[in-house]
């Protein structure tokens, strides 16, 4: 038989699991190579079946569990396993969040070659119907006869078949089936290819993509949906800039606040916003605990968005400079401060990624630094960045692995020294893990 054919071959094995995986798989070693198996949890024992074998590593998924840990759970969602919306909910929430943290302090001692000085406790919230920011997969199936509304099944480009979620919030996370139903009775239901949902305090808002004209029946269901569900619609039948309201009358923009720093933000449906509103709070308390700003200090933050933090540092600080590469985030950034009488921040539009940076802000000195980087992290940034004078930097990551990068040349190369670290509950049940660090000049 050739090496092809027994790769096709399903091979069920007994595996006891060692460790779990930074994507939240079980790991496993057998004869000497690693294997990581989908639904597996460490100190398990799993009868588990090989879907992919390749030289250096295999690939598994459990279809038994002969012995299980005392951590795991029953997953609430009656699709876990097959949408791959959520990896962790068979994992209690308490150990989901352990192994996270875990996760991150390995990646500062191997990647970055630091430790922190201390460990910050883990930020949690409430795990279920957290998520008000999503982007729903839609198409119509011919074998099923309807149209599919949710995420994409685990490992496949296929959306899986849902009737709810439980990470969504309830306003939208119980509305998947009504969707589904709605879109099935446009005239354009094969040519609606996502929902992007994003939740205020005021509104929900919908919005459609649709590549194809809405005719006025269209036009009608949507409303009639509208008035039924409380949520708002827009339509996308373009790129970004043809984004407009179903209803004239729809405001363009959904709003939260920050009460501890009686701000409140305006934001675009598509506009990046943090999924988790009970953890960017508690994100901000933190980040302005460590920075202490004071009105003798000048503080720089970096990929500032829509001036999430730069405002609240603002009421405290004595000049805020905010730089993002999203030139309508700045505008926002820019409304949100004058809207909430905030005249010491500052806010310029550059790529932040660019190898040639030489914007103006660089030049200028700073004793108190935040950084809020993409996946892709700040290397080329931190490399150019003139640190003369900066005292403290505090660093939110959505990426261990370049935060540790990162932090390895703060600490190795500019003088720094990483003061703490840990994890916040971002996205309880998923693999992601958002972390924040904490860093200031070594003594000399």
């Amino acid at each position: 038989m050739s090496r092809r054919q027994q790769s096709k071959t399903p091979v069920v094995f007994e595996a006891t699991i060692d460790s779990l995986s930074p994507e939240g798989r079980g790991v496993a070693h057998i004869d000497g190579k690693a294997t990581f198996i989908d639904g597996a949890l460490p100190g398990e024992t799993v009868r588990a079946r090989y879907h992919k074998r390749r030289k250096r590593m295999d690939e598994a998924e459990v279809v038994g569990v002969i012995h299980a840990s005392s951590e795991r759970v029953q997953p609430k969602c009656p699709h876990f396993g097959i949408c791959g919306g959520c990896r962790l909910q068979h994992l209690d929430a308490s150990a989901q969040i352990r192994h996270k943290q875990q996760a991150l302090m390995q990646q500062l001692k191997h990647i970055g070659g630091v430790q922190p000085l201390a460990e910050r406790l883990p930020m949690t919230a409430p795990v279920w119907g957290y998520r008000h920011k999503a982007r729903l997969g839609v198409k119509y199936v011919d074998k099923k006869e309807k149209v599919l509304v949710g995420f994409r099944e685990r490992g496949s480009a296929f959306l899986a078949d849902i009737e709810r979620c439980e990470v969504l919030h309830p306003s939208v996370g119980e509305l998947i089936t009504p969707l589904s139903e709605l879109i099935g009775s446009l005239t354009v239901y094969r040519q609606v290819p996502q929902i992007e949902v994003a939740i205020g305090e005021d509104r929900v808002a919908l919005v459609l993509r649709h590549l194809a004209p809405l005719t006025a029946d269209d036009h009608a269901l949507l409303q009639q949906f509208e008035r039924t569900h409380e949520v708002c619609f827009f339509l996308q039948p373009g790129g970004p800039d043809t984004i407009q309201s179903l209803n004239p009358s729809t405001p363009a923009t959904l709003r939260y606040h920050l009460p501890k720093h009686a701000i409140d933000f305006a934001f675009r449906p598509t506009d990046f916003t943090q999924v988790n509103p009970s953890i960017n709070e508690r994100l901000i308390d933190g980040v302005i605990d460590w920075l202490q700003p004071t009105a003798d200090d000048r503080v720089l933050d970096l990929f500032c968005g829509l001036g999430n933090f730069s405002l609240p540092l603002a009421r405290r600080a004595g000049r805020v400079t905010g730089v993002e590469g999203d030139a309508a985030l700045v505008e926002r950034a820019r409304a949100n401060a004058l809207a909430n009488q905030i005249d010491n921040a500052e806010f310029f539009s550059a790529d932040l990624a660019a190898n040639d940076l030489q914007a103006a802000f660089m030049y200028r000195r700073y004793n108190k630094v935040l950084l809020d980087p993409p996946r892709s992290g700040a290397a080329t940034l931190i490399d150019r960045l003139n640190w003369n004078g900066v005292e403290r930097i505090a660093y939110v990551s959505c990426n261990p692995a370049t935060l540790a990068r990162d932090s390895g040349a703060l600490v190795n190369e500019h003088g720094f020294e990483l003061v703490a670290a840990g994890v916040l509950d971002m996205f309880p049940h998923t693999a992601h893990v958002e972390s924040l660090a904490l860093f200031q000049r070594a003594a000399c």
